[in-house]
């Protein structure tokens, strides 16, 4: 078996065997494929395409180039989450209290933000003392014991995925649906778990900036997490506008805490409710969703969440007197406000465009290297389809330099469009769910 036969195959548009996968794979993570064939392979793919069974062979491989992380005698069903990225998305702090404080247990591995979309351990390193990086045994017995963990991804996990996901980046290769599938399920599927909840953004702050291109992602995911024995469900949700109010670390930990004590925006208090009943579901499938639903709300209600919450933040390392009082996470020295130039209705906001605003301040990465500003962001008063008047308070941004705020300011300037001959209205948050 040889790399020249492989390329010359899928070249020509044929379906290349597990073997044949298999060996690309090994032989790639050991660097005994140079980077030329192995670049040749994946164009091969992203030109012709790879069916289904090719890539459950191709995530398999890319789950044993690795360590895999089990979790042996849990009596609880793990549940993983996972969000393709967004801008003001910290549901997971939301979704995994619910889940761990129903009865299930929570292990994830999260990543860092970069570019214009949050990244969940920036949000969680605002908590003062909170560790990101703990033993597997640690974070095994912690699951076990608390019901959740969130860590950061270990460097042993999917090593194939980063060298493939480096070349990709470099060849015009990213953005091919089966490839990207397979990237993000490789790494859900080497960590233990018995089902995962997928939430898959579409729009204006999502990579996938179609409804049918997200679909079609969300339904490759969920049928490569299904053939892993797996009960894996995808809910398409609305990226057109930031989720939720806040945007920024420490200001996303706030609402997210505000939203598990019963006083969070309605859009995000629906996102949540949403995913979690939804993966729930699949495990209680003769209980009516609305039963499922009104449990987590009295979960919510009588602060059962919200205490699990805090004792997965305690185990961790964390400040619980930042949860119990939230005027002691970090906030940004200087706020201003963003006002309404004109009269009218907010018909659009470039989401994208928001999250870069929100770079510029300090909240997220341009590079890798580029460190956090925990406290700084924006906190919007009005969203897509309000209405407004001249002078109203659109959102306040937090900052500590005045060049970036100046920076930030003219970006939201390019991403709200007012327009005055319209009526306001409400966008929708569910576009569909997958099983």
């Amino acid at each position: 078996m040889n790399m020249y036969n492989i390329i010359y195959k899928k070249r020509c548009n044929e379906v290349l065997s597990k073997e044949e996968i298999e060996f690309f794979i090994d032989k790639y993570s050991k660097e005994e494929i140079p980077d030329y064939q192995a670049s040749a392979l994946i164009m091969a793919m992203f030109i012709n395409g790879i069916n289904h069974e090719e890539l459950v062979y191709m995530t398999k491989a890319m789950i044993e180039s690795g360590e895999k992380i089990e979790i042996p005698e849990i009596k609880k069903i793990v549940i993983d989450k996972h969000s393709t990225g967004g801008v003001g998305d910290k549901t997971s702090f939301v979704v995994s209290s619910l889940l761990a404080s129903y009865g299930f247990a929570v292990a994830k591995m999260s990543g860092r933000g970069l570019g214009f979309t949050g990244g969940t351990l920036d949000k969680l390193e605002s908590i003062p003392g909170f560790k990101i990086n703990i033993s597997n045994d640690d974070f095994i017995n912690q699951v076990n014991e608390v019901g959740l963990s969130i860590i950061g991804q270990t460097k042993n996990l999917v090593p194939a995925d980063k060298k493939l996901y480096a070349l990709r980046d470099v060849t015009a290769t990213v953005d091919n649906i089966e490839l990207i599938a397979s990237s993000i399920m490789s790494k859900k599927l080497a960590c233990h778990s018995d089902g995962i909840i997928l939430d898959v953004k579409v729009g204006s702050g999502a990579f996938m900036k179609t409804i049918a291109d997200a679909e079609k992602l969300a339904k490759t995911m969920v049928d490569l997490g299904n053939s892993f024995n797996r009960k894996t469900v995808a809910v398409l949700t609305n990226m057109d506008d930031p989720l939720g109010n806040a945007v920024g670390n420490s200001l996303e930990v706030k609402e997210a805490v505000e939203t598990l004590r019963g006083n969070g925006p309605l859009d995000f208090n629906e996102l949540c409710l949403t995913l979690t009943k939804t993966i729930i579901s699949k495990y209680e499938p003769d209980k009516d969703i609305k039963e499922i639903e009104e449990k987590l709300q009295k979960l919510i209600d009588t602060g059962i969440a919200l205490e699990k919450f805090k004792e997965f933040i305690a185990a961790q390392g964390g400040d619980i007197e930042t949860i119990n009082d939230l005027d002691k996470l970090p906030i940004a020295k200087h706020k201003k406000t963003y006002i309404a130039s004109k009269r009218g209705v907010i018909k659009y906001i470039d989401t994208e465009k928001i999250g870069m605003a929100a770079v510029s301040l300090g909240a997220g990465r341009r590079k890798k290297e580029d460190s956090i500003d925990y406290g700084s962001g924006f906190y919007f008063h009005k969203k897509l389809g309000n209405r407004v008047n001249k002078g109203d308070i659109i959102l306040d941004i937090y900052y500590n330099d005045e060049n970036s705020y100046e920076e930030a300011k003219n970006i939201i300037d390019e991403a709200l469009k007012i327009d005055e001959n319209i009526e306001s209205f409400k966008k929708k948050i569910i576009h569909k769910i997958i099983n």
